[in-house]
């Protein structure tokens, strides 16, 4: 077969061709002039990103005819013997298939031989890892001592499975993932030298799909090459890696913001219809909030650069996107993606995902626009209560005569026999009363059926609150409903802080929240827990004023139908009743 993979045409031939491992490189290159060459070397990294190209090109410089060189020559006879594979003193092994003790014994066993065509015996040993333990403790004391003709290059893609033991006696270089420039820079020249014609896009999504590997990118181009017709495009090389077009991930990134779940859904359907997987789909949306994320807090960087000049519409939909939200879009990704992979049915979690993430954006966007409606409302009452408690403070001077000097002149802090006058009461503030008076008008239409319904479900309430602010359930933590009517209810709160910062900051959050678990429009009142004990004392009296004792009594005795039963049971002079 005349044909060769791209892979292979474009496989390394020096050290310069060794993309994105400058920082090896640079290393081996310096050590092939100066020949300060160790007797092994351990070559670690993932998969593709030149581990044995960088062996074989190491083997070759060390043998070439015009050494000491930093890159071999590829011209004379041992170079082209090594890279055909002729000379047999260069012996690439696959540990995976010759991983036992025999096959490791019999190369100890030949080391001691002088090469018989090149210079030196190099061994290189791929995937390593694979070895048993007898064979990495028959390689020990060769790798450690070997003779002075023969050099160890192993290369592995796992480095802890190999004993520590192998490892010292080696000089390690890690090799890393091939950033996406510059496989696209790579995969542009290989494009241009073979007059291959490919967009800028498709060699983005093929840099992308081959995470960090060369090997894996050329593969992928080649199969694209093969698809296409005259062009390779974006639709070409998605229809082969079976990820999921931008056109899906904008449509779907907009649904999501616009909270709009039939246009998710539609989407999603449409994806699964082609073939796609939903597994795929969900990492991609992954990648592409990353991506607007980076656009976002990161706007010069060189990759975000090379994706907004490729890509117009991605520029448009980032912007429009909120960078505090796509956080909470990104964790939900990751959560069902989790729950996705054990799934016999993985569309059923990514729909879950499209409802979940739109009803959370509409239910923010519809809090956001309620919380600007409220803010300005709230400080025009802010600034009438503080005016009411001026001037009631002022009446308070005047009545007690403590206005315009009417008081005697006396030694602070003492009464006119000279003793210290004894401490009084805590004195509500306007606000407060003014909070006082409206919590007797709302006793009047109050109802226990109402409040019963409220306090089986505030554990709902404070759950909701939670999820949309925490801050907002903290303060809320210290309240619980005393009263609610058919369109106000009553908190009590032990510290006048938290009862501020929910009235002021977070009344809209509370109201709607409450308002949506009782499925009617309700107003919040706030109230210290002294206040609402001084206003039930109040209000008792009031009514035991106006309808009697015993027309209180009766009244309480025909609303509850536990008193009733009491009552009959054990007589009207054993009970008694408790609020």
């Amino acid at each position: 077969m005349s044909y060769q993979a791209l892979y292979r045409v474009w496989r390394p031939k020096c050290l310069s061709d060794v993309v994105g491992q400058e920082h090896i490189t640079k290393t081996l290159k310096n050590a092939l002039l100066q020949q300060k060459l160790s007797h092994a070397y351990l070559f670690t990294g993932p998969r593709g990103t030149g581990k044995t190209s960088a062996a074989k090109i190491v083997a070759k410089a060390i043998n070439c005819e015009k050494a000491p060189v930093d890159e071999p020559c590829n011209e004379c006879a041992a170079c082209r013997g090594i890279q055909d594979g002729t000379i047999v003193d260069v012996m690439e092994i696959d540990a995976a298939s010759n991983n036992g003790v025999d096959e490791i014994r019999d190369i100890r066993d030949k080391v001691k031989f002088a090469p018989s065509a090149v210079k030196y015996k190099v061994y290189i040993i791929d995937e390593v890892h694979m070895l048993s333990t007898g064979a990495f403790n028959a390689l020990l004391k060769t790798l450690e001592e070997p003779p002075r003709h023969v050099i160890f290059i192993l290369a592995t893609t796992e480095p802890h499975k190999i004993p520590l033991t192998i490892i010292s006696r080696c000089q390690r270089f890690d090799f890393k993932r091939i950033n996406a420039q510059a496989i696209i820079s790579r995969m542009k020249e290989i494009s241009e030298a073979m007059e291959i014609k490919v967009d800028d896009n498709a060699l983005a999504v093929v840099a992308r799909a081959s995470e960090g590997g060369m090997r894996d990118a050329l593969s992928l181009l080649d199969q694209a090459v093969s698809y296409a017709e005259d062009r390779v495009t974006v639709e070409d090389v998605i229809s082969i890696t079976g990820a999921v077009s931008q056109k899906f991930l904008y449509n779907t990134a907009l649904a999501i913001k616009e909270g709009d779940v039939a246009a998710g859904l539609t989407a999603v359907d449409a994806i699964v219809r082609d073939g796609k997987d939903p597994n795929r789909f969900i990492e991609d949306l992954i990648y592409f909030y990353r991506d607007v994320l980076m656009f976002k807090a990161a706007p010069g960087m060189e990759e975000v650069k090379e994706r907004i000049a490729t890509d117009e519409k991605f520029k448009e939909i980032g912007e429009t996107l909120d960078q505090e939200k796509i956080f909470p879009i990104m964790e939900q990704l990751n959560h069902f993606q989790q729950e996705m992979k054990f799934s016999n049915h993985p569309k059923v979690f990514l729909e879950m995902f499209i409802v979940h993430a739109c009803n959370a954006s509409r239910q923010s966007s519809q809090l956001t626009g309620t919380q600007g409606e409220t803010g300005s409302n709230n400080e025009t009452i802010q600034q009438l209560a503080s005016k009411v408690s001026q001037l009631e403070a002022a009446l308070q001077r005047l009545s007690t005569g403590n206005a315009a000097g009417l008081v005697p002149a006396q030694e602070e802090g003492q009464d006119q026999g000279g003793k210290r006058p004894a401490p009084r009461p805590a004195q509500a503030s306007g606000k407060s009363r003014a909070q006082m008076t409206r919590v007797k008008a709302i006793l009047k239409q109050a109802s226990k059926q109402h409040l019963q319904t409220l306090h089986s479900q505030w554990g709902q309430v404070m759950e909701q609150v939670k999820k949309q602010s925490v801050p907002a359930s903290a303060w809320l933590n210290d309240s619980s409903p005393v009263a609610c009517s058919d369109d106000v209810f009553v908190l009590s709160f032990k510290n006048e802080m938290h009862r501020d910062m929910i009235d002021s900051k977070f009344r809209g959050l509370v109201e709607q929240t409450v308002s949506a678990v009782l499925q009617r429009q309700v107003t919040l009142v706030a109230l210290l827990a002294m206040h609402w004990d001084e206003t039930k004392e109040s209000f008792k009296k009031e009514q035991k004023a106006t309808m009697g004792d015993e027309g209180a009594e009766g009244s309480q005795e025909e609303e509850d139908p536990l008193i009733q039963e009491a009552l009959k049971l054990a007589g009207r002079d054993l009970v008694e009743i408790k609020e």
